[in-house]
């Protein structure tokens, strides 16, 4: 039996919906103008450059980027075509690729994060007190705990 949702969860669900939509079109705006890149490669190259070696292998990366392997095989491709990635095979499994952050894509990354964190302090930090933040915190590690585990 569908569990419909009610009035409040309606509501609660739009809102929420409208807000990521809204996150996501600013953060992917000023990144854009300001550093010629989508969100999604600033996203790339931040798990890149947090990882040993600044080095990840390719299925481990879109999980990291939450995208699919084709999407991301598509994104990497446009990243090296900037020089800011280069692609090698895994040395452990000779039938794995693994991403690698260039020194360029380095510099391009510390370039466009001081107006990437500045956008996100006022798109979202500004906009709550510290009590919300924690209840936001909550929340969210409440649901990518029932997503990630795999509850329905």
């Amino acid at each position: 039996m569908t569990r419909w949702l009610d009035d409040d969860e309606q509501r609660i669900w739009r809102n929420f919906l409208a807000m990521t939509q809204l996150v996501n079109e600013r953060l992917d705006r000023q990144l854009q103008r300001d550093a010629g890149m989508p969100h999604t490669y600033y996203m790339i190259l931040v798990a890149l450059s947090e990882a040993d070696g600044r080095a990840m292998r390719m299925t481990d990366l879109a999980r990291r980027a939450q995208s699919s392997q084709s999407r991301l095989s598509h994104a990497v491709a446009r990243l090296e075509e900037r020089g800011w990635v280069r692609r090698t095979r895994c040395a452990d499994d000779r039938r794995g690729n693994t991403a690698v952050l260039t020194d360029d894509g380095f510099a391009a990354l510390a370039a466009a994060a001081h107006g990437h964190v500045e956008e996100v302090r006022q798109v979202l930090f500004d906009a709550l007190t510290p009590e919300q933040l924690k209840a936001l915190d909550d929340i969210s590690t409440a649901v990518r705990g029932q997503t990630v585990g795999g509850s329905s």
